[in-house]
């Protein structure tokens, strides 16, 4: 219904062009893209760069967030050192404190994958944390009692029990740190999805720019898909509990 709507009222000049494109003109742009390339890189490869900086912020927010969160969820002490600090860059806008991030990493790639750390981070903290209160206190006593070191009982009960609400923050920390990219993109890039909008803007190039939008839409689809599926396949009971 929306393509046949948008086909109607752009074909019929309902609407400029220059706001809104033909799904014609969208697709021979697509096209054009995927022979010619965009400034000098082809289109795979800004979608590479796009991806390599997300992919890398990631890594690096799980790598880091989970076991932080774990820790901070299971001891008040680390809770109330951390906490305070996530809380409070935790609602400021990514553009905020980018300047900061390109002031001390400089202009390149550390700075945008920075940003990207940081958005993801947030989120990925925040929930593990609040997982690791919801365990079962019976269930870590029950392991305690039965012999388990501190650690043992981290890695081996509490761990477990979060993964469900893990892969949950993975997919929020997706979604906002994929939506901070055009903003981590705005400096200096000269190549990624989100650059190649904003430089097509500058030349009103709307068809472009819808392009960049769709793909940039159809990847994160297609990762949040896989997302549930792998959440499906390990933790099938998820959402069935009464």
């Amino acid at each position: 219904m929306i393509l046949l709507l948008w086909t109607v009222s752009t074909n019929f000049k309902w609407i400029d062009p220059l706001f809104l494109p033909t799904p014609q003109s969208v697709w021979i742009a697509l096209l054009d893209l995927l022979q010619e390339g965009y400034k000098g890189s082809s289109l795979l490869d800004h979608i590479a760069n796009s991806l390599n900086r997300l992919f890398l912020a990631l890594i690096l927010a799980l790598v880091m967030a989970v076991p932080l969160g774990i820790l901070c969820g299971y001891s008040k002490y680390f809770r109330a050192i951390f906490d305070p600090i996530v809380e409070f860059y935790r609602p400021l806008p990514p553009l905020a404190y980018y300047a900061l991030l390109v002031l001390w990493l400089g202009i390149d790639d550390k700075s945008k994958v920075a940003l990207l750390f940081l958005t993801g981070f947030a989120p990925l903290f925040i929930t593990t944390v609040s997982s690791v209160q919801k365990v079962p206190r019976d269930r870590i006593n029950g392991a305690l009692t039965l012999g388990a070191s501190k650690w043992k009982v981290l890695v081996y009960i509490i761990f477990p029990s979060c993964l469900p609400d893990i892969i949950t923050g993975l997919r929020t920390a997706i979604g906002v740190t994929y939506a901070t990219l055009v903003a981590a993109e705005m400096v200096a890039a000269t190549s990624g999805i989100g650059w190649m909008v904003l430089d097509a803007s500058k030349y009103l190039r709307s068809d472009i720019i819808f392009v960049g939008i769709m793909l940039m839409g159809t990847i994160a689809m297609f990762m949040d898909w896989i997302i549930r599926w792998f959440q499906r396949r390990q933790f099938p009971w998820v959402g069935t509990e009464d």
